[in-house]
């Protein structure tokens, strides 16, 4: 899994411009409180991102999930579109790669601090 860093500049600006009044990095601490326990897990592993955000990704294994993010609103306003990945297919894809390099740049959390 991996999360905006709720001390990070870009969820402050994603905030700011989505008219939040201070709440996403709330709800990211608030989210990661659920999850203090799984980085003790054989396996499973949660990192945490600064970069900037155009769409919430949620990926499991050949599926992902894509949830756009249209300048001003916030993510729940916005639809969310499911792909499949398919041999010589492109959409998947691309937003599989995305996360990826979201991925190498965000840092491991340990689970300690929220």
């Amino acid at each position: 899994m991996c999360f905006g860093d709720p001390d990070a500049q870009s969820v402050e600006t994603r905030d700011r411009e989505e008219g939040l009044s201070g709440t996403l990095p709330a709800k990211i601490r608030s989210s990661l409180t659920y999850y203090r326990t799984l980085p003790d897990l054989d396996g499973c592993e949660i990192r945490l991102h600064a970069t900037t955000l155009y769409a919430s990704l949620f990926r499991y294994d050949d599926d992902i999930l894509v949830n756009p993010h249209a300048y001003g609103g916030p993510a729940s306003a916005n639809p969310t579109f499911h792909f499949h990945r398919l041999d010589g297919g492109t959409m998947a894809e691309h937003y599989m790669s995305s996360f990826e390099r979201v991925w190498a740049g965000a840092v491991p959390w340990s689970g300690a601090e929220v």
